[in-house]
């Protein structure tokens, strides 16, 4: 087990639960709970890769497939996470089930969705390429903690992609 694979893991997850809605569609509440549990799975996720993934990849990654530097990734994959969050944020000022929820729903699924593919593609096959397992696997205990520590209530807060680049290169 390491970084990557919990990474991959919480994807799934993501998907299946995006899959749940459709599924739930005719049930108001059960599309409420549903979604609230994967908005803060989201956001948990999110703030995880931001303090043990992404660090990592900016001072050790060299960018790989179709992005030319872990930075050009970085910065892609914090816009993401804003995205999804932005998209989240309205879809809970909506009732669950009104055209108004399913079309945030919708683009918060989307933005998930673009995002995982660059990231399992960009961020996650650099990883794999420059970072020694016994450290994936160190950072893969501490990804894990953080998620269990927060699995019931999280609240990410938007980061600027730059300054967070700035920062985590800077450390």
């Amino acid at each position: 087990m390491d970084i990557v694979d919990c990474i991959l893991a919480d994807h799934n997850r993501q998907r299946t639960l995006f899959a749940a809605l459709d599924e739930a569609r005719d049930d108001p509440a059960a599309l409420g709970k549903i979604f609230n549990h994967l908005k803060t799975f989201l956001e948990a996720h999110a703030e995880a890769e931001e303090r043990h993934f992404y660090p990592t990849l900016l001072k050790k990654g060299d960018g790989a497939l179709d992005s030319d530097s872990a930075e050009e990734t970085t910065e892609d994959a914090i816009d993401d996470h804003n995205k999804i969050a932005e998209a989240a944020e309205e879809a809970v000022r909506h009732p669950p089930g009104s055209d108004a929820w399913w079309a945030a729903v919708d683009k918060c699924n989307y933005h998930n969705s673009e995002h995982m593919s660059e990231e399992e593609r960009q961020g996650l096959t650099d990883f794999r390429r420059t970072v020694p397992l016994q450290e994936r696997t160190r950072l893969a205990i501490q990804y894990l903690a953080f998620e269990a520590k927060h699995a019931g209530s999280y609240q990410r807060q938007e980061k600027d992609p730059d300054d967070y680049i700035e920062k985590n290169q800077a450390a």
